[in-house]
């Protein structure tokens, strides 16, 4: 199914190359301030063009198509929608005979009898990310709106980039994200995405996100634990391998005592080894994980693999316009599954 939540429900649409993809929130509160405008800055963090992402622009204009009247939602199902322009669906017709290895196309065509849009990696495709990426712009203004921050405005749900390929962020090195050239890498970033061009290979990264200070008492014991309900919207974000909460893995090595959140004189923890939940609630400590995403599939590098027209082993060298780091478009799209997953444990 192509749709998340029980009172914020979120459904995506549309294939990567066909006429249009989108978005249909139902369960948005009415009375929230809403326009076309509002989707721009996210949008804008998601964009293509920088070195290392795929050079496919798009306008990725939003056209809000229902659910809205004079500038405020109306408590009816709201709809937003992007039309697709810029294709090279004969960069894909290769696929069917020798399907890319670590991409969806062989399990899309098994299960669904070879019947779907393999054009661009059709419904698979990190495209269908910018509609995710709007539905997160809402449910960031449903959070803010439900006030769920300790006696502040709402400061946001944050993340960032803090390793790319294998290499972590130094001091000397920006916690900022950098979508679309508009923040400067780390030189090292830089040097270890050049190399990865020039390979024809591409690279993985790890996002951090934080959402600090808020309140407890948000999830529930066990099937809806607050790390469940946001493990299950990141994983569905393309290529993401692994999530871990607080001190994650590293847990596993460390004593109780080192693992351990004592908890202060206003019941709040004093540090945050479990990364803002106990018991599947939240503990009033920021919320904070991590997100692996693996390298992109679509390489230029030759990969041995199946050709199903040959009925042999063959090369595959992936010809079209792809993500050498689909990493460093994604720290706005970790940030929108997040705050789906938090509308709707807000608005249950």
């Amino acid at each position: 199914m192509n749709t998340i939540g029980r009172k914020f429900r979120v459904s995506i649409f549309g294939e990567s190359h066909g006429e249009l993809i989108g978005v249909v929130m139902d369960g948005v509160p009415a009375g929230l301030e809403l326009s076309e405008q509002d989707f721009e800055q996210d949008i804008l963090r998601r964009k293509s063009g920088a070195k290392g992402t795929t050079p496919r622009i798009e306008n990725d204009k939003p056209m809000i198509v229902s659910g809205t009247y004079e500038g405020h939602t109306t408590g009816a199902p709201l709809t937003v929608v992007f039309r697709n322009s810029n294709v090279h669906s004969q960069d894909y017709a290769l696929f069917e005979a020798m399907p890319r290895p670590g991409h969806a196309d062989l399990v899309a065509a098994l299960k669904w009898d070879d019947c779907q849009d393999p054009r661009g990696g059709g419904h698979f495709s990190g495209r269908l990310t910018l509609p995710v990426v709007a539905a997160g712009v809402v449910a960031k203004k449903i959070l803010s709106d439900a006030t769920i921050l300790d006696d502040t405005a709402f400061s946001g749900v944050n993340a960032r980039i803090i390793e790319l390929g294998g290499c972590p962020a130094g001091a000397h090195t920006s916690t900022a994200e950098a979508p679309a050239g508009t923040t400067s890498l780390p030189a090292r970033w830089q040097e270890l995405i050049d190399k990865a061009i020039a390979e024809g290979d591409s690279l993985g990264a790890v996002i951090e996100c934080t959402v600090p200070d808020i309140e407890p008492g948000y999830g529930e014991p066990f099937w809806d634990s607050v790390e469940s309900q946001i493990a299950h919207a990141v994983f569905a974000i393309p290529g993401v391998r692994a999530i871990e909460f607080g001190d994650g893995f590293k847990a596993a090595a460390m004593k109780g005592s080192e693992h351990n959140d004592p908890i202060g004189p206003e019941g709040r923890p004093l540090k945050n080894g479990a990364g803002g939940a106990n018991g599947g609630i939240t503990s009033g400590a920021p919320i904070v994980f991590r997100v692996a995403l693996k390298p992109t599939s679509s390489i230029r590098k030759g990969q041995t693999t199946f050709n199903f027209e040959k009925g042999e082993m063959d090369v595959l060298e992936i010809p079209g316009r792809h993500d050498v780091c689909f990493a460093l478009r994604a720290p706005v799209v970790v940030e929108a599954m997040t705050a789906i997953a938090l509308a709707d444990l807000v608005l249950l």
